[in-house]
Parts: C-alpha cells; sequence; structure tokens
C-alpha cells in the first residue's frame, strides 16, 4: 500500500506534546487548532495520492543526465506544478513574500508528510525552503526583491553549495574563488560536488547559495563569503555555470545529486548575501532549518517503512502462533514480529516528538521567550537530526527484517525505504559531527542552563506519570526517572570536562551521549502524549487511539528506555579508551 499520512496522530503530537495551541495563540495566527488540522488532512491528501505514487516510479527512472540538462522522473514536473499552485512551498515564509506565514510547528507537519510520501521529491523544496529562510534574513533589499517571492513560490528553486571535492565537512578548506567585479556583483569560480538538485527540469531558474573565498580572506572558516548564483541572470542570459555531472548513489535514486562548475568561461555572476567573510554564519541560518527539517524527513521515511511493515505482516501468513485456532497465522501474531513493530512505531513517534518540541522552540523564540527559546532550539536541532535519522537508518532495516526475503528484493519497496534512509545521517553534517556540536557547543549554553532546564521538564513529565498512576502505564515512571538520571548524570560529567578544559574526556561519549539525549526526549514525548490520552480517557473519551498511546509510551520506557544506563557508562568511562596506548591501533 501506498504512504498514508498519520494526520491524527501528527495532530494529537502536535497539540499535547509540542503546545500548539499556545504556538497559535501567541503568533496571533488566524488559524485555530481545528483550522491546523484541516491544513494537515489536505496536505496528507496531496502526499498520499499525488506524490506517493511517484517514489516507485522515481527510484526505478533516476536522473538521466545528457549534455548538461537532467531529466527528472515521468510525473514529477506536474507533482511540482500542483505543490507549488497549492501553496505548499511557502507555508512558512513571510506573507510579504507571498508565503503563508503559519509556524514552524505546522510546516514540519508538512515537511515529514512530503519527505515520508516520497523522500527524493522532498528535497527539492526542502533545500528551497533553506534558501528562502537565509535569503530572507541575511539578503539585501535589491536581492530580496529580484528572487524571494519567486523562490516562496516555487517558480524558482533554490540549492546549498558547500562541499567541495578535497574539502567535506572541514569547510576552512574550500578553495572556491569571488572576485568582485566594481559593478556590485562577483565572479565565482570553482567546482562544488553532493549538490542537490543542481540541475533539474522542475523550474526555469536555480538560484544556487554558494560558499566562496575572496582574494584577501581570512583563513579557515572566517574567510568564507555567501553569494547567491542563479542559473538565469537578471537579463534572462545564462550564468557561467553548468552541472559537469550527477552521482549513482545507494538511494534517494530521483533526486538528482550534481557536481556544479562554476566559472569555466570565465566567471559566474553571484552577489553577496550578507557581508563579506562572515557567509558560514548566513549558510548556518539555511543549515540548521535543514537539519531540522532532515530530522523530519527521518520521521517520515520511518513512517512509511512501518506502515509498509504492519500491512505486509497482516498479510503474510506464515507458521501457527501459540493459542491460535487457525492453523497457518499471519504473522503480526507472533511475538517477535509483534516486537519488532512496536519497536518501529515506538521510535518514530519518540522522534517525531522531539522534532515538534524542536520546530516549538523556533517558533517560541519569536514571543516573549526570546532567547531562551532560541537557545532551546539549538540545544534540540542536533539531537532531531541525528537522533531521527539514526532511528530512520534502524526502523528500515526492521521494515526490511519483517518482510524476510522479500524485504531483500526491490518488489515490495521495503529495501528501497532503507536505501534511501540511509543517506540521513551523513549529509546537512554527519552525526558524528551532530554529536560533538551537542556536546561542544549546545551544552554549554547559557552556562549549562539551557539543557539543565530541558532536563527539569522531562522530570515533569515523570512526575505527571506518577501522579496519574493509570495502570496502563505499567513500569514507565520509574524507568523513565532512572533515564532521566542517567542522562542528568552524564550532562554534569560532560560540562565539568568542558569546563576543566579536557575535550578528550567528553569527545568519546560525545555519540553515546546524543542517543542517550534522544532516547530520554523521546521517552518523556510519548509520557506526555500518554497523559494526555489518559486525562482524554477519564474525561469519558473512548477513542481506542487513547488506550494505544499509553500502552507505547510504556514499551519504549520499559523496552527501549533501558539502554540508557550502559549509554550513561559509555560516556562517563569512554574517555578512558583515548590514552590507551593499546587503542593506537584503531587510527
Amino acid at each position: 500500500m501506498s504512504y498514508r499520512a498519520p494526520v491524527e496522530e501528527m495532530a494529537f503530537t502536535l497539540r499535547h506534546v509540542a503546545g500548539l495551541d499556545a504556538v497559535l495563540a501567541q503568533n496571533g495566527a488566524e488559524i485555530g487548532p481545528d483550522d491546523a488540522v484541516a491544513i494537515l488532512e489536505e496536505a496528507g491528501r496531496f502526499a498520499g495520492n499525488v506524490i506517493a505514487p511517484l517514489n516507485r516510479v522515481g527510484d526505478r527512472h533516476g536522473t538521466p543526465f545528457s549534455d548538461g540538462t537532467v531529466t527528472t522522473a515521468p510525473g514529477w514536473r506536474d507533482a511540482y506544478r500542483a505543490f507549488v499552485e497549492g501553496g505548499w512551498n511557502g507555508v512558512l515564509a513571510a506573507p510579504d513574500h507571498g508565503g503563508q506565514g503559519l509556524p514552524h510547528l505546522i510546516a514540519a507537519a508538512c515537511t515529514e508528510m512530503w519527505n515520508g510520501a516520497n523522500l527524493a521529491f522532498g528535497l527539492c523544496p526542502l533545500l528551497t525552503a533553506g534558501g528562502i529562510e537565509a535569503l530572507a534574513a541575511h539578503g539585501s533589499d535589491d536581492l530580496k526583491g529580484r528572487y524571494l517571492e519567486k523562490l516562496v513560490s516555487g517558480e524558482w528553486t533554490a540549492t546549498m553549495n558547500l562541499t567541495e571535492p578535497q574539502a567535506g565537512s572541514d569547510l576552512s578548506a574550500l578553495r572556491t574563488r569571488a572576485e568582485p567585479r566594481g559593478d556590485g556583483s562577483y565572479r565565482i569560480t570553482g567546482a562544488k560536488i553532493y549538490i542537490t538538485y543542481g540541475e533539474h527540469d522542475l523550474a526555469d531558474n536555480i538560484c544556487h547559495l554558494v560558499l566562496a573565498r575572496l582574494k584577501d580572506a581570512p583563513a579557515g572558516t572566517r574567510g568564507i563569503s555567501l553569494f547567491l548564483v542563479p542559473k538565469v541572470l537578471p537579463d534572462g542570459t545564462r550564468n557561467d555555470l553548468r552541472c559537469s555531472g550527477i552521482e549513482h548513489k545507494l538511494g534517494i535514486h530521483a533526486s538528482p545529486t550534481c557536481s556544479m562548475a562554476f566559472g569555466d568561461g570565465g566567471g559566474a555572476t553571484g552577489w553577496l548575501i550578507g557581508e563579506e567573510n562572515r557567509g558560514l554564519a548566513c549558510m548556518f541560518t539555511m543549515m540548521n532549518s535543514a537539519r531540522l527539517n532532515v530530522g523530519l524527513q527521518g520521521v517520515g521515511v520511518a513512517e512509511a517503512a512501518y506502515q509498509k511493515a504492519l500491512d505486509y505482516a497482516r498479510e503474510r501468513r506464515q507458521g501457527r502462533a501459540p493459542g491460535a485456532s487457525e492453523p497457518v497465522s499471519a504473522i503480526v501474531a507472533h511475538a517477535d514480529v509483534q516486537r519488532m513493530l512496536l519497536t518501529m512505531k515506538a521510535y518514530t513517534a519518540a522522534s517525531r516528538g522531539i522534532c515538534y518540541l524542536t520546530a516549538q522552540a523556533l517558533d517560541a523564540a519569536h514571543g516573549p521567550e526570546g532567547k531562551a527559546a532560541h537557545d532551546r532550539a539549538s540545544l534540540l536541532t542536533p539531537v532531531a537530526k541525528a537522533f531521527s535519522t539514526d532511528i530512520a537508518n534502524e526502523v528500515t532495516s526492521l521494515g526490511v527484517q519483517i518482510h524476510g526475503g522479500m524485504g531483500f528484493v526491490e518488489e515490495t519497496g521495503a529495501a528501497q525505504l532503507m536505501r534511501d534512509a540511509r543517506i540521513l545521517g551523513i549529509y546537512e553534517g554527519t552525526n558524528g559531527i551532530q554529536a560533538i556540536d551537542l556536546v561542544t557547543r549546545k551544552l554549554p549554553l547559557a552556562g549549562g542552563a539551557t539543557v539543565g532546564a530541558q532536563i527539569a521538564s522531562m522530570r515533569r513529565v515523570a512526575e505527571g506519570l506518577l501522579k496519574d498512576g493509570a495502570p496502563g502505564f505499567g513500569h514507565a515512571a520509574p524507568r523513565l526517572r532512572e533515564g532521566i538520571g542517567s542522562l542528568d548524570r552524564a550532562t554534569s560529567f560532560l560540562l565539568k570536562a568542558l569546563g576543566s578544559n579536557r575535550p578528550q574526556a567528553a569527545l568519546p561519549g560525545a555519540t553515546p551521549y546524543l542517543r542517550l539525549f534522544g532516547l530520554v526526549q523521546g521517552a518523556a514525548c510519548l509520557a506526555a502524549a500518554g497523559l494526555a490520552a489518559s486525562a482524554a480517557l477519564k474525561a469519558g473519551e473512548t477513542d481506542p487511539a487513547h488506550a494505544a498511546r499509553i500502552a507505547l509510551a510504556r514499551f519504549f520506557a520499559e523496552n527501549l528506555l533501558p539502554a540508557a544506563g550502559g549509554l550513561e557508562q559509555a560516556i562517563l568511562l569512554g574517555g578512558d579508551f583515548a590514552d590507551d596506548p593499546a587503542f593506537a591501533l584503531a587510527g
């Protein structure tokens, strides 16, 4: 079956985990919670009816490349045209530029749907959304007047040009050059690789946001500037840039991943965004948005894998389950398959909660909370990106396992989801880099007060479980308290190591710490949803989904969260191996 957007579950998480009602009230939005749900329902229909059916088509067709031109898969152009005509490209953008001006929370839910339905398709508007944000925040009035409205409408698309052959994640090593022309524009020369949708036939113009270095710029990342370099110049002529090739990849076959050459004929024309030598700060506006959106890609792909695995498990009959009356049972009746399905569902729901909390913090940063909410968003962003994409890899792998041999062949589509998901932990900053960022830059925010406040919010959820006392929660309350304790102690250890200038004691534990943070925060999100469901049941509601939410919170706390204790020990003791000569062979 095709992807079905889980709108009811998404809306419940938005309201009862991420506080959508308060966000709408704070922003003075003209829509209420019911209107928000109606938007999600319409987005879900578009995702399921228009985008999802093209997923397998795109995977098989790929992106044929000839004479510098990329041809997208059959149906792609019509779907993209319907996408922009429906106004979906400008959900988050300001009304001043033709957007809908909706909160990050609603945009996040839409992003999850686009990418759950068709990850390769969803990448194009994802990059454009980041370009819109960077240009709106840092572009000159002239640049915004020329480009922003067409980007918001989706008539034109945007890319992010960072990576070069010799400089992967190390941007200080980039060599692309920029030279002032004397008329306000710059001559751009160089080469970039791994440029998503760097060339395609969906739009008439592509606005490349390119990192480059001026001649006398300081060394390292301090000397990088950001430029808007369009495929088509304002006078209608073609700019001196081209796609020099496309990558043949493990997954996302329908998304063109391009090598770009700038200035073969003397220099591409570009315009500065922000200030000279301050390009990385401008690009990070785009990258931080993209990192949350990549986390949402992980949630979407994980949801799609869960749906596919559940459908298959209900249909596939094999063996006789204990206590079954029929000679051959659907595999969904077998305990180990149930365990895998619950693991997939619980991890996906936990990741969704983390991503929506991050989007809520971005919304709150524009209200009375201001800096505190901005810091909270900064803290949660690497967790949302890395935890959710690690989960996508694990969940899609479980999906293949549930399909058995049919998962290993391409017929069912389970293998495609696993192939597509693999990139998510790599692009927009590898998950190891996210972990380092979390530990070295985000934990020390406000002297540790930001992470302390987040842990305190988790404790309030655990206290709520204790007060609720519903038997359906089982041992969720003590397990959550234990997990929070592990997170708190690990956080204190890392902050102390950083404060005493001992990064070698902190960095080996960075990846285990991010996993620990994600597990505990995810458990708290599911517990918050469970508490809301319990309150609804006590108020007389009879929706069976409420009991399922309580059961899912219990399953996560009792079966997945106990890993927190082992992760804590890895963090506290992990630094010891760095100085052990026996580990020198690892290098």
